[in-house]
């Protein structure tokens, strides 16, 4: 203790050596009639020599609520003429300055810091600003530097209004503010937008906003955040509430090791993308935590996390203790992670304790108590090691117990890991693996009895998301029973990686983004993998197979009953331009409202060497194969056939229901089976025609006769019993 203690001693004394090194030079500025002459000269270098109040000389003729018209003080600098020159306040303060200026823009003590100018050492107290724009209580626009400053008070505008500066495009340091902030857009306690430098600063108080409203920062756009934090509350000022967080509402930047202790709220119907730390993050977080409950108000509460409310950016080495309380996609750390860039690595909350809509509920980042305070004590490192075994480069996953530290282990994507036996999760309802960034290698083993039962998660499967790089392989997962909102399937939610060999078996609901074995495909892969049993959506996106292919699937099928209401498909619901469906089938009914199809309800990729037999039901764009087919990126249909019985009223074909400018070829749909004689492409035949190997080898088919069914000739992708059966493949089970 003695060393610390002499430590913190000689820091104090270096920190004042620096101080009182010098002494400042410039002109003095004594009373408001010396502080408003700074204006005639905007370089100059002034330095304040006592405190000015109320009390002191040109106080009511300038800045208090009867000067100027009653618009009090007028600030100093435009952002034609801006401050440039030096400003040090000597630690003294500047009370109850008043501006009410609420149709003019840049208000603050100083309106525009221009490049170089430089305001430090300066406390504003009980200030009192009101503006249309770009508020702030030292400053509205700073492109300079303000250092060692502070302001109290409340300060309101429209957009771009922050307790210290409105827009910083240069640097604050070693600054805060206490108080109140309100505005409409882009409000944060300290500053309102920040394009470049806010270090070793803090907000203490209440902000309040509609959209991209934070703790210290609304908006941070390309800046960088460091060694900050912010106490309080950050809420709605009304009925929405949106892009809101703790210490930054949005971040198209970097925030480092800065954390935030503030209730977030939203709206009181509507919010989106609430966080403890940050409300949309498109940038990076790191070494940062949040402590404070978020809730987003209203039935339409949507993407509310403990740290980030939306993750599109990078998340590391952060943590989240708050609780949080929402309609939908919702998170202990993060209440959405994004399909597009959305990674997150060594970040975790602990979910016995930080509860979700009052429950526990594991979600991406989760770890049990013990867990998360080990990782905490132990410098944010958990040792796989002490956990697991390795053998031959794989951590061996021998029970339950071991596939349980995947919540600590797997977010590494140097790490692999293997199943030695088959695993039930009977025990273990509502625990699934939220993130997986590595391998994982079933080794030809099941898991069953995997549950989940809420609602108003995202990205739930036997692993939620697989991270880009991400492999699952050799497993099945059986007897499943799944709830989720979004990107819902039965082994995984949301892929950005690799699922070959794999199977699944079981009942998947949700309501959007919902597969029997993978609810979104983002540019991943899906090979040599099969689904069955029941798939149901109440909106949009859903297949047997793959809800939504942004990615590949080739050497698949599914058996599973598929119902929805918009782009619902046998194997796939929606497959995105450039994906592919090849070598692939399904064989369960479909029902569904618009966009229905045996194989998928809706396609702008291409499919090839597929086909689909179960029956299928709709209103509008239904077909045997797909119910619609958009050709503006060059698609195309080719050597697939459907043979299921098809039913709807506008747009129905046995093959396609409607057809924008796709390219169909060498396809086939039994026009007996189907009872459709019509098709937005392709080839009607009868049943006789589709078991003759005729029609498919003179339509340049790979295809060959065999003996029964029981024989295969895998040379070939296509089998038939001439007469028999309709086209198989080679190696169909």
């Amino acid at each position: 203790m003695k060393k610390i203690s002499i430590v913190v001693i000689t820091v104090a004394l270096v920190v004042g050596m620096i101080g009182c090194g010098s002494t400042p030079s410039g002109t003095e500025i004594r009373d408001w009639y010396d502080l408003d002459a700074v204006r005639d000269n905007l370089s100059g270098s002034y330095i304040l020599m006592n405190d000015l109040d109320s009390t002191t000389a040109g106080y009511d003729e300038l800045a208090s609520e009867a000067a100027d018209m009653g618009m009090g003080w007028n600030p100093i600098g435009t952002v034609n003429a801006t401050f440039r020159g030096g400003f040090d306040g000597q630690g003294y303060e500047i009370k109850n300055l008043l501006i009410n200026r609420p149709d003019e823009e840049e208000v603050g003590l100083f309106g525009h810091i221009g490049e170089g100018g430089t305001v430090r050492n300066v406390g504003l107290t009980t200030v009192n600003v009101t503006a249309f724009a770009v508020a702030g209580g030292v400053a509205g626009n700073n492109g300079g530097t303000v250092t060692d400053s502070y302001a109290t008070g409340s300060v309101t505008a429209l957009v771009v209004v922050g307790g210290l500066v409105g827009d910083n495009s240069g640097t604050v340091t070693v600054s805060y503010a206490t108080g109140s902030v309100a505005g409409d857009s882009t409000v944060g306690g300290l500053v309102g937008i920040n394009n470049r430098t806010v270090s070793n600063s803090y907000f203490a108080g209440s902000v309040s906003g509609r959209q991209e409203v934070g703790g210290l920062v609304g908006r941070n756009d390309g800046g960088t955040v460091s060694g900050c934090h912010a106490t309080g509350n950050v809420a709605s000022t009304g009925e929405v509430g949106a892009e809101m967080g703790g210490i930054v509402g949005s971040n198209r930047g970097t925030i480092s090791n800065s954390y935030a202790e503030c209730s977030v709220t939203g709206g009181e119907v509507f919010s989106h993308a609430l966080g403890g730390l940050v409300g949309l993050n498109g940038g990076g977080v790191d070494n940062g935590h949040s402590a404070g409950n978020v809730a987003g108000g209203g039935e339409e509460g949507n993407f509310i996390g403990g740290l980030v409310g939306i993750n599109e950016g990078t998340i590391s080495n952060s943590y989240s203790t708050g609780s949080v309380t929402g309609s939908r996609d919702l998170g202990g750390l993060v209440g959405m992670n994004s399909y597009w860039y959305g990674n997150v690595s060594n970040s975790y909350y602990n979910c016995d304790d930080a509860l979700i809509n009052g429950q526990r509920v594991i979600t991406l980042g989760a770890l049990f108590d013990t867990d998360f305070e080990e990782w905490l004590a132990n410098g944010k490192f958990l040792d796989v090691n002490e956990r697991l075994t390795q053998e031959n480069g794989y951590y061996l996953i021998n029970d339950v117990d071991g596939f349980k530290q995947l919540l600590a282990c797997g977010q590494d994507a140097s790490l692999k890991f293997r199943l030695t036996n088959n695993l039930d999760l009977s025990s273990e309802p509502n625990f699934y693996v939220p993130y997986l960034a590595g391998e994982f290698d079933g080794d030809s083993h099941e898991i069953s009895n995997l549950t989940f039962s809420f609602g108003f998660v995202s990205q739930v499967g036997l692993f939620g998301h697989l991270a880009p790089g991400g492999e699952v392989a050799n497993l099945g997962v059986e007897s499943i029973n799944i709830t989720g909102y979004e990107y819902v399937g039965g082994l995984v939610g949301l892929s950005k990686g690799a699922i070959n060999h794999c199977h699944s078996i079981g009942n998947v609901t949700g309501n959007w983004g919902i597969g029997g074995l993978l609810g979104f495909s983002r540019d991943g892969t899906v090979s040599d993998s099969h689904s069955s049993g029941g798939v149901s959506c109440d909106l949009y996106h859903v297949g047997g197979l793959v809800g939504i292919n942004a990615g590949n699937v080739s050497n698949s099928y599914s058996t599973a009953n598929v119902t929805g209401e918009l782009m619902v498909g046998g194997l796939v619901g929606d497959g995105w331009g450039g994906t592919t469906v090849s070598n692939s089938y399904a064989t369960g009914s479909v029902t569904g409202e618009v966009m229905i199809g045996g194989l998928m309800g809706y396609t702008m990729g291409n499919v090839s060497n597929s086909y689909s037999t179960g029956d299928v039901i709709g209103d509008e764009y239904v077909g045997g194969l797909v119910g619609e087919l958009d050709g503006w990126d060059d698609n195309s249909v080719d050597r697939c056939y459907s043979a299921g019985n098809v039913s709807g009223n506008e747009y129905v074909g046995g093959l396609v229901g409607r057809n924008y400018y796709s390219s169909i070829t060498n396809s086939f749909w039994d026009i007996e089976t189907s009872g459709q004689s019509a098709s937005a492409g392709g080839t009607g035949k009868t049943t006789a025609q589709m078991k003759d190997i005729t029609t498919f080898s003179g339509a340049t088919w790979n295809i060959i006769a065999v003996a029964n069914p029981g024989v295969r000739n895998l040379a070939y992708i296509w089998n038939i019993v001439d007469d028999v059966t309709y086209p198989f493949f080679g190696w169909e089970p």
